[in-house]
Protein backbone atom coordinates (compact mmCIF):
# COMPACT_ATOMS: atom_id res chain seq x y z
CA UNK A 1 0.00 0.00 0.00
CA UNK A 2 0.85 3.58 -0.75
CA UNK A 3 1.62 6.18 1.76
CA UNK A 4 3.45 9.54 1.92
CA UNK A 5 6.19 8.03 3.77
CA UNK A 6 7.25 5.62 1.23
CA UNK A 7 6.85 8.80 -1.18
CA UNK A 8 9.25 10.55 0.75
CA UNK A 9 11.75 7.91 0.61
CA UNK A 10 12.26 7.95 -3.53
CA UNK A 11 15.37 9.29 -4.51
CA UNK A 12 14.15 11.59 -7.75
CA UNK A 13 17.72 11.31 -9.06
CA UNK A 14 16.98 7.08 -9.89
CA UNK A 15 13.74 7.40 -11.68
CA UNK A 16 13.50 8.51 -15.13
CA UNK A 17 10.95 11.23 -16.28
CA UNK A 18 8.40 8.89 -17.23
CA UNK A 19 9.09 6.92 -13.56
CA UNK A 20 8.84 9.61 -11.34
CA UNK A 21 5.50 10.64 -13.34
CA UNK A 22 3.75 7.38 -12.83
CA UNK A 23 5.00 6.92 -9.68
CA UNK A 24 3.46 10.26 -8.88
CA UNK A 25 0.49 9.16 -10.46
CA UNK A 26 0.19 6.28 -8.72
CA UNK A 27 0.07 7.99 -5.38
CA UNK A 28 -2.80 10.11 -7.01
CA UNK A 29 -4.89 6.92 -7.91
CA UNK A 30 -4.41 5.44 -4.90
CA UNK A 31 -5.62 8.60 -3.27
CA UNK A 32 -8.70 8.65 -5.44
CA UNK A 33 -9.54 5.24 -4.52
CA UNK A 34 -9.79 6.13 -1.29
CA UNK A 35 -6.47 5.27 -0.23
CA UNK A 36 -5.07 7.76 2.94
CA UNK A 37 -2.44 9.59 1.02
CA UNK A 38 -2.43 13.05 2.22
CA UNK A 39 0.52 15.26 1.00
CA UNK A 40 -0.20 17.73 3.66
CA UNK A 41 0.97 15.24 6.17
CA UNK A 42 5.01 15.10 4.54
CA UNK A 43 6.79 16.91 6.18
CA UNK A 44 8.07 20.17 4.24
CA UNK A 45 11.95 19.22 3.81
CA UNK A 46 11.21 15.31 2.61
CA UNK A 47 8.88 17.97 -0.18
CA UNK A 48 11.85 20.57 -0.62
CA UNK A 49 14.17 16.97 -0.97
CA UNK A 50 12.28 15.32 -3.68
CA UNK A 51 12.12 18.91 -5.55
CA UNK A 52 16.04 19.36 -5.34
CA UNK A 53 16.64 16.16 -6.27
CA UNK A 54 14.58 16.03 -9.15
CA UNK A 55 15.11 16.81 -12.27
CA UNK A 56 13.99 19.54 -14.37
CA UNK A 57 12.34 17.23 -17.05
CA UNK A 58 11.02 15.16 -14.18
CA UNK A 59 9.10 18.21 -12.51
CA UNK A 60 8.08 19.54 -15.59
CA UNK A 61 6.62 16.16 -16.47
CA UNK A 62 4.45 15.63 -13.62
CA UNK A 63 3.39 19.92 -13.95
CA UNK A 64 2.13 18.82 -16.96
CA UNK A 65 -0.36 16.16 -15.75
CA UNK A 66 -3.15 18.93 -14.31
CA UNK A 67 -4.43 15.46 -11.88
CA UNK A 68 -1.20 15.90 -10.10
CA UNK A 69 -0.69 19.69 -10.92
CA UNK A 70 -3.70 20.60 -9.59
CA UNK A 71 -3.33 18.90 -5.75
CA UNK A 72 0.51 19.43 -5.83
CA UNK A 73 0.21 23.58 -6.29
CA UNK A 74 -2.77 23.51 -4.17
CA UNK A 75 -0.61 22.19 -1.54
CA UNK A 76 2.05 24.37 -1.64
CA UNK A 77 -0.24 27.47 -1.48
CA UNK A 78 -1.94 26.06 1.80
CA UNK A 79 1.54 25.58 3.47
CA UNK A 80 2.37 28.86 3.07
CA UNK A 81 -0.53 30.02 5.14
CA UNK A 82 1.04 27.61 7.91
CA UNK A 83 4.99 28.81 7.31
CA UNK A 84 3.54 32.62 7.34
CA UNK A 85 5.84 34.70 9.60
CA UNK A 86 3.34 37.26 11.49
CA UNK A 87 6.22 38.71 13.42
CA UNK A 88 7.64 39.97 10.18
CA UNK A 89 4.38 40.95 8.35
CA UNK A 90 3.88 43.68 11.12
CA UNK A 91 1.07 45.60 10.04
CA UNK A 92 1.69 44.97 5.88
CA UNK A 93 -1.63 44.88 4.46
CA UNK A 94 -0.90 43.54 0.86
CA UNK A 95 -2.83 41.13 -2.19
CA UNK A 96 -0.05 39.09 -4.00
CA UNK A 97 -1.39 37.35 -7.01
CA UNK A 98 0.55 34.08 -8.30
CA UNK A 99 0.58 33.04 -11.72
CA UNK A 100 1.90 29.85 -12.72
CA UNK A 101 1.50 29.56 -16.71
CA UNK A 102 0.19 26.50 -17.97
CA UNK A 103 0.54 26.37 -21.50
CA UNK A 104 -1.64 29.36 -22.99
CA UNK A 105 -3.55 29.61 -19.69
CA UNK A 106 -2.21 30.15 -16.18
CA UNK A 107 -3.36 28.50 -12.31
CA UNK A 108 -3.88 31.85 -10.43
CA UNK A 109 -3.61 31.99 -6.92
CA UNK A 110 -3.75 35.15 -4.58
CA UNK A 111 -2.07 35.89 -0.74
CA UNK A 112 -3.91 38.21 1.07
CA UNK A 113 -1.58 39.36 4.08
CA UNK A 114 -3.35 41.54 6.53
CA UNK A 115 -3.80 41.79 10.17
CA UNK A 116 -0.86 39.69 10.24
CA UNK A 117 -2.77 36.76 8.82
CA UNK A 118 -2.23 35.19 5.70
CA UNK A 119 -5.16 33.67 3.89
CA UNK A 120 -4.79 31.70 0.22
CA UNK A 121 -7.37 31.68 -2.51
CA UNK A 122 -7.28 30.32 -5.57
CA UNK A 123 -8.55 32.68 -8.75
CA UNK A 124 -8.80 35.58 -6.29
CA UNK A 125 -10.27 38.90 -7.54
CA UNK A 126 -8.76 41.25 -5.24
CA UNK A 127 -6.95 44.65 -6.77
CA UNK A 128 -3.15 42.81 -6.37
CA UNK A 129 -0.25 45.06 -4.60
CA UNK A 130 1.81 42.68 -6.93
CA UNK A 131 1.45 40.31 -9.72
CA UNK A 132 4.22 37.37 -10.40
CA UNK A 133 4.03 35.14 -12.81
CA UNK A 134 6.15 32.52 -13.33
CA UNK A 135 6.08 28.62 -14.60
CA UNK A 136 5.52 25.69 -12.10
CA UNK A 137 9.12 24.59 -12.00
CA UNK A 138 10.55 27.64 -10.65
CA UNK A 139 7.61 27.91 -8.14
CA UNK A 140 8.29 25.02 -6.76
CA UNK A 141 11.76 25.74 -6.47
CA UNK A 142 11.34 29.10 -4.67
CA UNK A 143 8.78 27.79 -2.54
CA UNK A 144 11.32 24.83 -1.67
CA UNK A 145 14.21 26.88 -1.34
CA UNK A 146 15.79 25.33 -4.14
CA UNK A 147 15.73 28.75 -6.19
CA UNK A 148 16.17 32.47 -5.53
CA UNK A 149 13.78 34.64 -6.74
CA UNK A 150 16.43 37.72 -7.93
CA UNK A 151 17.97 34.80 -9.83
CA UNK A 152 15.35 33.72 -11.45
CA UNK A 153 13.75 37.73 -11.57
CA UNK A 154 17.30 38.34 -13.57
CA UNK A 155 16.99 35.60 -16.01
CA UNK A 156 13.53 36.35 -16.66
CA UNK A 157 12.10 33.38 -15.76
CA UNK A 158 9.92 35.46 -12.73
CA UNK A 159 8.16 38.33 -13.88
CA UNK A 160 6.38 40.76 -11.54
CA UNK A 161 3.86 43.67 -12.20
CA UNK A 162 3.22 46.04 -9.85
CA UNK A 163 5.10 46.97 -6.43
CA UNK A 164 8.51 45.42 -7.45
CA UNK A 165 9.85 46.30 -3.92
CA UNK A 166 7.59 44.83 -2.21
CA UNK A 167 7.85 41.80 -4.47
CA UNK A 168 10.96 41.36 -3.92
CA UNK A 169 10.85 40.92 0.17
CA UNK A 170 7.94 38.80 -0.32
CA UNK A 171 9.19 35.29 0.22
CA UNK A 172 11.09 36.52 3.83
CA UNK A 173 7.48 36.63 5.38
CA UNK A 174 7.84 32.99 5.13
CA UNK A 175 9.46 30.34 6.42
CA UNK A 176 11.31 28.29 3.46
CA UNK A 177 11.54 24.56 4.00
CA UNK A 178 15.07 23.33 3.28
CA UNK A 179 16.02 19.85 2.36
Amino acid sequence: MADIEQLAAIDPKKLSKDEFVTLLSSFTEAAQDGVQLDLSTMPPQDFARIISRASKEQIEAVMAVPALRGPILDEVFRRMEVHFRTERAGSTRAVVHFRLTNGEDFDRYQVHIDDGACAITKDGQDEPRATVTLPPLEFLKLATGNASAPVLFMTGKLKVKGDLGFAAGFMSLFDIPKA
